[in-house]
């Protein structure tokens, strides 16, 4: 009998409307300097779009594209058991609150 071999999930597409968020650092130093123990952790809702679904890929009414960084509630965010560090979250399109631009896109 053929030895069964696991392979490694390369990919993550998120279904429906939904982003999959590589969540940024939390942050272990205020903006003075000051070094906080990790249970003072500042909590982080921000981070980078890594993938969107297909299903809002093209809509019009959801701003969002592949990079994007944003703000986002993370009372629904589903961890992804992809990586060892574990930053990567499916998002739902709703808990998306803000969308950081370096540019206004209507100007």
């Amino acid at each position: 009998m053929a030895k069964a071999t696991k392979k490694a999930f390369e990919y993550v597409e998120p279904i429906g409307a939904r982003v999959l968020v590589r969540k940024d650092e939390s942050k272990r130093e205020t903006k003075g300097g000051i070094a906080l123990p990790d249970a003072a952790e500042i909590p982080t809702i921000t981070g980078r779009i890594v993938t969107i679904s297909a299903a809002i890929e093209h809509d019009d009414d959801v701003p969002l594209r592949q990079y994007d960084k944003i703000l986002f509630n993370p009372n629904h965010a589903i961890p992804v058991d992809f990586e060892s560090d574990n930053q990567l979250f499916v998002v739902p399109v709703e808990d998306v609150v803000a969308v950081f631009r370096r540019e206004d896109p209507n100007a």
